[in-house]
């Protein structure tokens, strides 16, 4: 219920009408004086959304432990006593978008200045040991040269017929890490030699030409001083923000593969609408718990018994939201068991393949898209 002062005037300024109560009979608008303190722009945010009788809570009750339930209720014309879907999940999936931004980390709250001075250190311990790890190499080198009695037009021609690429870091698979953490692909470190390596090469063109996107980005990040594992950190963090979006555009497709597998004369898009709204705010909102857990659990000390505790959520957690859609689908459309189960399993199967590709292309999009 809003705090607002009510007006003495008993008549609407909406509509014109008069108010015997709190709200206008005939629009529905509150009789409260049109200016108000500033904090009462924030207080009646939280209001209308929450609604302190119990409409927001009830909803999120029933999301997290009755699967089914809401769609149900809506579905059934009970819709006044909750949040409506659309809202529901609009609101859940900014927060999931929003609340990742709170955990920033402390190398992304330093100053410009700040930055630059531990890139340039950084620098020159990656230079400092870059110039150990060759005069070590050298120095084995050497030693391994004298031992096996190698005669010195052998070792001319040995060193002649070496490519490049082979005296420098070993190249591990497509992707691999040289001894100062940084990313080779194909056994290139700069876009430089990536660009080299791609023309002398015949038989992997076309490897080189589909790498090519990733290699300017990774070697772009490595030019400004980023690791291997920072690159990694940074392009996790921009899947968690570009998820709620992904999610929104496979709506539709989860609600149309609901509608071809149920009896079209009995349910309607809408209603596969309804229950994947409801579905993908829970999942949304799973993920945001999941996310809060995580970082708090990160403050715990790393040792075993914590590290098996959060393994344990974490997998729970995972389990409960897979089992969570064949107990929701089950409830709202009430086929036998063993029809549900056999629909929900293919169900299952058919997103499981839709999902993988827009996770496939949602890692493509994020990749790309980091700054």
């Amino acid at each position: 219920m809003s705090h607002g002062k009510i007006r003495e005037d008993k008549t609407c300024l909406n509509c014109g009408h008069i108010v015997e109560e709190r709200f206008c009979p005939h629009c529905g608008q509150e009789n409260t004086e049109p200016k108000q303190p500033f904090h009462y722009l924030f207080t009646h945010f939280i209001e209308d959304f929450t609604h302190y009788d119990g409409q927001f809570w009830k909803t999120i009750k029933y999301l997290l432990i009755r699967p089914g339930r809401l769609t149900k209720e809506y579905l059934a014309g009970k819709r006044q006593m909750y949040v409506a879907p659309v809202k529901l999940y609009i609101f859940i999936s900014f927060i999931t978008f929003f609340l990742p931004t709170l955990f920033s980390s402390s190398e992304e709250e330093l100053s410009d200045h700040e930055k630059k001075e531990q890139i340039l250190k950084e620098k020159e311990q990656d230079e400092k040991i870059a110039r150990f790890t060759d005069s070590l190499k050298h120095s084995l080198q050497k030693d391994q040269l004298i031992k096996e009695n190698v005669s010195h037009h052998e070792t001319e021609k040995d060193v002649k017929t070496v490519d490049p690429k082979d005296r420098n870091d070993p190249e591990v698979g497509t992707f691999g890490e040289t001894a100062d953490g940084k990313m080779s692909i194909l056994g290139a470190t700069t876009l430089k030699q990536y660009d080299s390596l791609s023309l002398k090469s015949k038989d992997k063109k076309a490897t080189f030409a589909f790498l090519k996107p990733y290699a300017e980005k990774i070697f772009h990040f490595q030019e400004q001083g980023l690791k291997k594992d920072q690159i990694f950190e940074k392009f996790a963090d921009n899947i968690v923000h570009t998820l709620p979006k992904a999610l929104f555009i496979y709506l539709p497709i989860f609600a149309f593969l609901l509608w071809l597998f149920h009896n079209k004369k009995k349910w309607w898009y809408f209603d596969h609408g309804i229950f994947t709204l409801h579905y993908f705010s829970f999942l949304l909102l799973g993920i945001l718990i999941i996310i809060t857990v995580s970082e708090l659990t990160s403050l715990l000390p790393d040792n075993t018994i914590f590290n098996t505790f959060s393994f344990s959520l974490y997998s729970a957690a995972i389990i409960y939201m897979l089992v969570y859609f064949f107990v929701a689908h089950h409830r709202v459309y009430e086929n036998a068991r063993s029809i549900s189960v056999v629909k929900g399993i293919l169900l299952f199967i058919v997103n499981l393949f839709g999902l993988v590709c827009m996770f496939l292309i949602l890692m493509y999009v994020s990749f790309m898209t980091m700054h």
